[in-house]
């Protein structure tokens, strides 16, 4: 990485993904050479009624597929596991949900692991790409993820003859306003920084903190502020918003990265 001009690498980056992802991400930037401040825009929090999600992981052999959404749908679903099925073959959307299976223990000398084939563009489309279709036409296929998600990969499924089934392995909350991160976020927005922006969710959570924050003036401080973003879905999203400097890096940390220190 070429090194950042000296009134940049003064900005902070404001990493705004859950906890449980956060802190690898901030010290990949603090040892670069960059200050990391955490201000998660999503809250990873337990399903109220564990009692579905255990029903389902004790029949994953009746699935031709068991597809993850997220990290945090791995997690949620490993934390009730003792053992993969060697047998049930597995999908994911990002290389972050990799490296959580590889922290449950599972790669691909444990499993098929079916992925995109695009490091450029991690999304459910590139994986819809990488499947044996033909296969799992007439099987039934379970989809691990939060309260809810978007259906192109569960309708792209069903038309290609195969039963699809959603699983609720977590909920994602909105954070509030506090005596901590409100002062914090004021802060933010009256300096400068870089956000650091991997879900639409969190970016539509981000404006309603500032706005509650101290309204329209607080959403325009923000929208002039530069937003690295991970995929082209976020980057309209910014764009609706009022974002005047989004920068679309591509998926995967070291994109991120590579687009915070770029001169």
């Amino acid at each position: 990485m070429l090194p950042l001009p000296d009134a940049r690498q003064a900005v902070p980056v404001v990493v705004t993904r859950p906890l449980q992802q956060a802190h690898a991400f901030a010290a990949s930037i603090e040892a670069a050479g960059r200050r990391a401040v955490l201000f998660p825009l999503l809250t990873i929090a337990p399903v109220e009624d564990a009692g579905p999600l255990q029903a389902a992981l004790a029949h994953l052999e009746d699935y031709a597929l068991v597809v993850f959404v997220s990290p945090n749908a791995i997690d949620a679903a490993f934390g009730q596991l003792t053992a993969w099925p060697r047998q049930v073959p597995i999908g994911i959307v990002g290389e972050g949900s990799r490296l959580a299976l590889e922290a449950h223990g599972v790669d691909a000398a444990h499993a098929t692991i079916y992925g995109p084939q695009r490091a450029d563009k991690m999304d459910s489309e590139e994986l819809l790409k990488s499947l044996p279709l033909e296969q799992m036409c007439g099987r039934r296929v379970l989809i691990v993820r939060g309260q809810a998600g978007r259906d192109f990969l569960s309708d792209a499924l069903q038309q290609h003859g195969i039963t699809v089934e959603h699983l609720t392995a977590y909920r994602r909350l909105a954070p509030t306003l506090d005596d901590q991160n409100g002062p914090q976020l004021q802060g933010l927005l009256e300096g400068e920084a870089d956000w650091v922006i991997t879900s639409s969710e969190a970016l539509r959570n981000l404006v309603e903190l500032a706005r509650l924050a101290g309204g329209a003036e607080r959403v325009v401080k923000l929208q002039r502020q530069r937003i690295f973003v991970s995929h082209h879905r976020i980057a309209e999203t910014a764009q609706a918003q009022g974002f005047t400097q989004v920068i679309l890096t591509g998926s995967g940390d070291e994109r991120l990265l590579a687009a915070l220190f770029a001169a």
